[in-house]
Formats: structure tokens, C-alpha cells, sequence
């Protein structure tokens, strides 16, 4: 049973779907908790590594666990740990490998879009199984807009920005949301409403958007889970 480390970094944003498949999938599943005061433990005693979304930017020195986070992201990256980073974990994984992370010109990313495959996902070891056409949750104002060294981008939308990003053999980032459903979400529209009520944002269009769409967006990202739970177990052992 693969062991998977999961690093939360606000009570709002809990694994939810993603956790519930890997569990699933035969992993057992540890969450730290780094706001809550949990430290931040060695990555690379793990078989993988999953790294969620939050509400701080990438780049803010002063949350007190990015910088412990970042080292043992470069850590379990040499190490060939696999590592699974969704939003904030994605860019946090960019910033700790070289990148940068800025607040999207475009504007904020919100709802269902249409996940924008290249031809590198395809042969991907663990995107490969979900590299066909379907949809998947953004939520987030911030976006990479520079790639460390040797990073592949798997997936990007019209405009380019990356939504789907391998940094290595054994390390990956989601810009978009598998783990959320529409009840995981209200809190984050609630947090979001004053600014989308003066951008004429429909909250409520969206949130049903996502609710109606759960069956699509489970069978759409169940089997990343699965895939995860096999690298990671192939992963796993002495290093």
C-alpha cells in the first residue's frame, strides 16, 4: 500500500475527491497540516507526495512553512519521489524547481475549462491514462508564467497558460482542481463574492455548473488517482 503524503495549507481545501480515490486505489494517506502547526516532515520517506491548493501566493516568503516545503520539495524531486502538486502546490513546486509565479494578466481562471492537451501528454507515465478530451475545475487568480529547466508542459489553455505541467520524471502539476466538488467550492465563491459582484460574475451559474457536471468530472479524474497510486507504488521502496 502506497504511503502518499498529503500537505494541506488551509481547512478550506482538504484532498476531498482526490483523497477518497487514492484511498481507493490502495494508498494510505497522511495529512499535514502546516498552518495547524504541523511540521513539515522529510518527503522522501514517502512513496508520493500529494501538495493541494490555497488561498497564499507562491512566492510569499512570509508563510512561515513555504520555504521548509520548497527544500523538502527539491529533496523529494532528486530523490525521484513522485510528487502531485494541484494549484498552490503546483506553483509551489514550480517556484522551489526555478520558476516564477505571478498573478494572471488574464484575469482569474474560474469554473469548468476545457483541459488543453499537448502532444508530450500523450506518453506521459501518469497523465498519459487522462490525456483525451475532457473538462476540469479552475479556480485561482495566480498562474506559472515562467517554467524551471527542463520542464514539459502537458496541458495549456488557448492563451498558453500552463494547466498541466510534468517538472521531471516524477513530478507533476495541476493548475486545475480534480480534488473539488461544488460543496468544496461554496466557500471558496463565498470568500470570492464581493469581487465577482463588481465583475458581474454569476457565482451561482457556476457552482451549478460543477454540481451538474460531478458524474462527467469523476470519470473525467478518477483514474489520475489510480495512476498516481501505481506510480507511486512502483516508486516505492528503499532509496
Amino acid at each position: 500500500m502506497p504511503s502518499v503524503l498529503v500537505v494541506q495549507h488551509e481547512d478550506e481545501c482538504p484532498p476531498v475527491l482526490l483523497g477518497r480515490w487514492l484511498t481507493e486505489a490502495g494508498c494510505t494517506l497522511e495529512v499535514c497540516r502546516p498552518y495547524a502547526g504541523d511540521a513539515v516532515p522529510d518527503l522522501t520517506s514517502y512513496d508520493g507526495v500529494l501538495v493541494l491548493g490555497g488561498p497564499q501566493q507562491a512566492e510569499d516568503d512570509t508563510v512561515a512553512w513555504f520555504g521548509p516545503l520548497k527544500e523538502q520539495l527539491r529533496a523529494a524531486h532528486t530523490a525521484g519521489v513522485p510528487v502531485l502538486g494541484v494549484c498552490l502546490g503546483h506553483q509551489l513546486l514550480a517556484s522551489a524547481l526555478g520558476g516564477r509565479v505571478e498573478r494572471n494578466p488574464r484575469g482569474q481562471q474560474l469554473g469548468l475549462l476545457d483541459v488543453g492537451w499537448t502532444a508530450d501528454a500523450a506518453t506521459d507515465e501518469l497523465l498519459g491514462p487522462v490525456a483525451t478530451p475532457r473538462r476540469g475545475v479552475h479556480w485561482n487568480d495566480d498562474v506559472v508564467t515562467v517554467l524551471p529547466a527542463g520542464a514539459t508542459v502537458l496541458a495549456q489553455t488557448p492563451a498558453g497558460e500552463p494547466q498541466v505541467v510534468r517538472f521531471g520524471p516524477r513530478a507533476w502539476g495541476l493548475q486545475l482542481h480534480p480534488e473539488v466538488d461544488a460543496a468544496t467550492l461554496r466557500p471558496w465563491a463565498a470568500d470570492d463574492r464581493e469581487a465577482h459582484v463588481l465583475r458581474g460574475i454569476d457565482q451561482d451559474t457556476l457552482l451549478a455548473q460543477v454540481e451538474d457536471a460531478a458524474d462527467e468530472l469523476t470519470e473525467a479524474w478518477r483514474p489520475l488517482a489510480r495512476s498516481f497510486a501505481r506510480v507511486a507504488g512502483a516508486a516505492g521502496g528503499p532509496r
